[in-house]
């Protein structure tokens, strides 16, 4: 029976395999997870941020294990453009799936420079606007919790990203996620991706210092999971379901039913982020879960789940 499922959806105009990703942040450029899945087999894949030029990223330590997740200070850390573009589009450029780049930037121009250079190339399905990153000093979240900051980085990429689909990450941490998700599709956003991390801290108590370099960092895991949930519902009722936009939701999931949850909740796809780190093949995993739980409630279409929640 399981065979009779059909996975594909639509995600903002592309048509996907299935509706499970890889999320920014876990998985490298493209190629890392090649000793362990055939990443043909995800639904979409969203690279490492790339900004204009090479990040070295925050000092060490900046990754701690915590109680159901993990806190990350990587301070967009790549490789930068030119090199991205070199070395990393002819790795693109082997893979079927949806590949989406993950766009970092300080301000406004270096967003929109980095993806007018990357706008014609073929291997590239879209973008992530990251405006949603706890972790830096200039940029990212600074852009995402103001609505007005919002619209003018996200009016300024769509002017330069042609025909890809762009997509805006937003911050949990704001007062109103659907105002900010709102703004982000006045802009022209295509689609939204949520949420991004929580800002965190984890203390030595031996030392009383904080055990990351940077002090604060980004909380992951099944710790965010229940509110991560909470929102995509929220900016579902409130805003996606009114304009049609899809939501790539995110956020602890790392099984089958954890989907299953964000998708009932409104998403129309799922990325998966920290479960990567402890099960490479998590997301393959995932696919064959969400195609047994279809079986075994006779779902057909599994587009049918997106926003079913009963209330």
């Amino acid at each position: 029976m399981t065979n009779e499922i059909d996975l594909t959806v639509e995600f903002a105009g592309i048509k996907l395999n299935n509706p499970v990703f890889t999320v920014s942040g876990t998985c490298g450029y493209v190629n890392e997870l090649d000793d362990f899945i055939d990443i043909n087999q995800l639904g979409g894949f969203i690279t490492k941020s790339i900004s204009a030029q090479p990040r070295n990223g925050n000092q060490s330590p900046r990754i701690v294990e915590t109680d159901s997740g993990m806190l990350n200070a990587i301070g967009w850390a790549n490789v930068g453009l030119d090199k991205f573009i070199e070395e990393k589009i002819p790795l693109l450029q082997q893979k079927k799936t949806a590949i989406f780049v993950n766009i970092a930037g300080e301000n406004v121009s270096e967003y929109a420079s980095v993806v007018e250079r990357l706008a014609h190339e073929s291997s590239i399905a879209g973008f992530e606007l990251n405006i949603s990153c706890p972790n830096v000093k200039h940029g990212g979240i600074s852009f995402g919790t103001d609505p007005a900051l919002v619209k003018e980085v996200t009016s300024a990429v769509k002017n330069v990203c042609g025909d890809k689909i762009l997509m805006v990450k937003l911050a949990p941490m704001v007062t109103d996620i659907s105002a900010i998700a709102r703004a982000a599709i006045e802009a022209g956003a295509n689609a939204l991706s949520m949420i991004n991390t929580f800002t965190a801290m984890v203390i030595d108590i031996a030392t009383r210092t904080p055990i990351l370099a940077n002090k604060t960092g980004g909380l992951s895991g099944p710790a965010i999971k229940p509110i991560a949930v909470y929102l995509v519902n929220k900016v579902y009722n409130e805003v996606a379901k009114e304009t049609g936009i899809p939501i790539l939701g995110m956020g602890g999931i790392r099984t089958a039913s954890d989907a299953i949850e964000f998708m009932l909740a409104g998403a129309t796809a799922v990325g998966i982020g920290t479960a990567n780190f402890l099960n490479p093949d998590s997301a393959v995993k995932i696919i064959d879960g969400i195609k047994k739980y279809c079986a075994g409630h006779n779902i057909t279409n599994i587009k049918d789940l997106t926003g079913s929640i009963v209330n």
